[in-house]
């Protein structure tokens, strides 16, 4: 006479008695882990990055050490009363004045930024009057971009077609969200040049002194004052902007004699400070620089996409992706999944090898796809990411799967063939190994 089945209400009994109930319950893992495959977040590495700021201030003519003195150390001293900072690191260069903030690990990035704005805008008032452009960015100042553009032209000159990159194009790729910055390598702004003649400025016994301090007065639009009344109010201005090589000449140096008297004004590119080829053509390159704590392959589909609309809408400009390093990203994570497919494969051929049933390896062969697609979920609601290191942990985790799944299978096969029901084997076996199947796991 067969042993009856145990009565107990724990989860092997319960899995025999309510076959029906197991299954859906699997298919819930099933579902849920399917879902959570779309919403859990890809990338090469999990995010460990810290928050970073950088700050940047420009000063035009300035020797490292004055830039040290009078700038440098006055957005240290504002960034290091930050609440949250757990390095400050500077460089001072000629002309300009770099500031890395590095926060510790759990600040919050936008909130880390929002700090560092106010306390460098409490503290600009004591920069020189010199000073321009202090920018603040959420992440390394150093960085290269992680996605490099390059753009090309046959119709505009260069100063006009860096122009239409600072106009058009750059605006809308720091949209992109988790985009830092834009830099740019081989554009050259529109300037206007004053050339002096030392012969015509020695004849009139000017210096160039002489002429700078001419230029320097240039007029510019300046407000001068309002009308009011009970109605309204308005606001005088006085035009008066030498935009042009005419007015830059007509501006005077000393009684008489004028700027053009001396000098030939015109426009002209400014100085190149590097230059960018593709395939021999002289091009713009434009780096899109990565905020921390950001993912390098949402923001790669997100340029791609962006670019590819800006190709389309402008007839006379080329856009060349030529370096993206979100396709090694995929590459890997691709490589790592195709590890994980020949894994499974593996161990499925290796179980039937030796217990020569179908029926003996299918069991624990069910147990690996509703484990692994289970664990996305987790993956998901602990707020981790798909990344290399949890992909290897799942090329690992197969083998656990297995062997735990054999052990209860072996076990329940040994007490089959000591004459116990198939269902009470089912929950005796189980029972037995449960906790040291738990413990080993």
């Amino acid at each position: 006479m067969r042993p009856k089945m145990p009565t107990s209400n724990d989860l092997p009994a319960l899995s025999v008695k309510r076959p029906l109930l197991a299954a859906v319950l699997n298919l819930l893992i099933i579902i849920g882990g399917l879902a959570a495959l779309f919403g859990v977040e890809v990338r090469e590495l999990p995010d460990v990055d810290r928050a970073q700021v950088s700050v940047n201030a420009v000063f035009p003519g300035a020797a490292p050490e004055t830039v040290d003195a009078e700038v440098t150390r006055i957005l240290e001293d504002a960034a290091a009363r930050v609440s949250g900072v757990r390095e400050v690191t500077s460089a001072s260069e000629e002309s300009s004045a770099r500031v890395r903030i590095e926060f510790n690990p759990g600040v919050d990035l936008d909130t880390a930024a929002t700090d560092v704005r106010e306390a460098i805008a409490r503290v600009e008032g004591n920069l020189p009057d010199r000073v321009e452009r202090v920018t603040i960015q959420k992440a390394d100042s150093d960085a290269e971009g992680i996605i490099n553009i390059a753009a090309r032209t046959q119709r505009y000159t260069l100063d006009e077609f860096t122009r239409l990159i600072d106009n058009d194009i750059v605006p809308e790729l720091l949209a992109v969200d988790g985009v830092a910055s834009v830099n740019l390598y081989g554009a050259r702004d529109r300037q206007m040049r004053v050339t002096v003649d030392p012969l015509r400025l020695s004849r009139f016994g000017l210096t160039v002194s002489d002429v700078a301090t001419a230029l320097r007065s240039a007029p510019f639009d300046v407000p001068v004052g309002s009308f009011r009344s009970t109605d309204q109010e308005l606001i005088v201005r006085a035009e008066a902007t030498a935009a042009t090589p005419d007015m830059i000449e007509a501006v005077i140096i000393s009684g008489d004699t004028r700027v053009g008297d001396v000098a030939d004004v015109y426009f002209a590119p400014a100085d190149p400070m590097n230059f960018v080829q593709l395939n021999g053509q002289q091009v713009i390159g434009l780096g899109v620089v990565r905020q921390a704590q950001s993912n390098t392959i949402e923001i790669s589909t997100a340029i791609r996409e962006r670019v590819t609309q800006l190709d389309a809408r402008f007839d006379d400009i080329d856009l060349v992706v030529t370096s993206d390093n979100a396709d090694f990203i995929r590459l890997s994570v691709r490589e790592v999944v195709i590890s994980l497919l020949l894994t499974i494969a593996i161990v499925v051929a290796t179980i039937y090898l030796f217990f020569g049933s179908l029926r003996a390896t299918l069991i624990p062969s069910l147990a690996i796809p509703v484990a692994l697609v289970g664990v996305l979920g987790g993956i998901w609601l602990l707020g981790f990411s798909i990344n290399l290191l949890t992909l290897l942990a799942l090329v690992l985790a197969t083998g656990l799967i297995v062997d735990d799944a054999i052990v209860v299978l072996e076990n329940i096969q040994r007490l089959q063939k000591g004459k116990v029901a198939e269902k009470a084997a089912a929950v005796i076996g189980t029972r037995q190994v449960f906790f040291a199947v738990i413990a080993t796991t």
